[in-house]
């Protein structure tokens, strides 16, 4: 899988990985009540059979958090690595901070309290990168105060127990009020860049590269609908999709069904094609869409089909704020 460096760090990232916000969920539609208060869907067994479908498929990158699975992600990602020995050597695992099911701390104990507790989770000594995660509607000046979580991920780093510090933001002009500083090696943008949102376009990338931060881009098929396409009785989280922006999807859909090449494919490698964007991360509730996307990840496209999608290039407001 082709590489891409992340911005002003040394890391080399494949263009794919996985996000496990939804991993071991059986079902789309029971997602989206997975953080709205209701009781888990996630299902244990299922989660770690998807993580070591995706290593043996080739996935060389997880991103996970505190909150996700209510901390059982990082716990299935530890059990996976225990089930592919060797694989944490060549697996980049990268974690956020800050926001947890039991809400949110952004102070200078509970930031350092959730990094040691997420690599007790997952069995590791050192995380690449850990990201301050969802700072909405917070002081700024707080979370980036030395007794802040700025200041635990700061004093993490000197003790050697993560590389770099990012920020991850579910609210895209959060995440780039943080970028803007200067202080962040990485962002993880989620709600910002996809084949119906360019949110990035308007400031996100000219602060990213002004200060040379490298991006993941989350939520790249749109909970679903850029792999599926419009499908009765679907349910997505955080989203509302117009009617013309199922039909503008439905166009693209097309595209792709003569040119024979999955509309997965052509999300995922779409959103790297931007020299900012190292990464992105598609969601993987279960075995089959993991090892859907690193084929995808994988697939030749041809450069008559990237030509032929540009004028399909559209900006909808699908994202809800939450």
């Amino acid at each position: 899988m082709r590489m891409k460096r992340l911005g002003r760090t040394e890391l080399q990232l494949p263009i794919v990985g996985i996000g496990t916000a939804f991993t071991g969920i059986p079902t789309q539609n029971e997602t989206v009540s997975e953080y709205e208060g209701a009781p888990s869907r996630v299902d244990r067994e299922l989660g770690v059979e998807t993580l070591t479908a995706a290593i043996d498929a080739g996935c060389r990158f997880f991103d996970t958090a505190a909150l996700y699975g209510r901390s059982l992600s990082e716990s299935m990602i530890g059990e996976a690595l225990r089930q592919r020995p060797g694989a944490a050597d060549s697996v980049t695992i990268t974690t956020k901070a800050g926001r947890s099911h039991d809400g949110y701390d952004f102070g200078f104990d509970g930031v350092l309290r959730s990094v040691h507790d997420s690599l007790e989770r997952m069995g590791l000594e050192r995380l690449p990168i850990v990201y301050i995660h969802d700072a909405m509607d917070q002081p700024l000046e707080r979370v980036m105060a030395d007794d802040g979580a700025l200041g635990a991920l700061r004093h993490l780093q000197r003790q050697g127990l993560i590389g770099h510090i990012g920020t991850a933001s579910n609210d895209p002009a959060t995440n780039l009020r943080y970028i803007e500083t200067g202080e962040f090696d990485a962002a993880v943008m989620a709600d910002s860049w996809s084949l119906i949102n360019q949110t990035a376009e308007t400031a996100i990338f000219a602060a990213a590269a002004q200060h040379d931060v490298g991006l993941v881009a989350a939520t790249p098929v749109e909970r679903g609908l850029l792999v599926t396409g419009p499908t009765a009785d679907a349910s997505y989280l955080n989203r509302r999709f117009s009617r013309a922006c199922l039909d503008h999807v439905s166009e693209i859909q097309k595209l792709c069904a003569r040119y024979a090449v999955p509309m997965l494919a052509v999300a995922l490698q779409w959103c790297t094609r931007h020299p900012q964007v190292a990464a992105t991360i598609p969601g993987a509730r279960v075995p089959a869409e993991a090892r859907d996307s690193m084929a995808a990840a994988q697939l030749d496209i041809p450069e008559a089909l990237w030509f032929d999608l540009a004028p399909l290039i559209k900006h909808f407001d699908t994202a809800i704020s939450v």
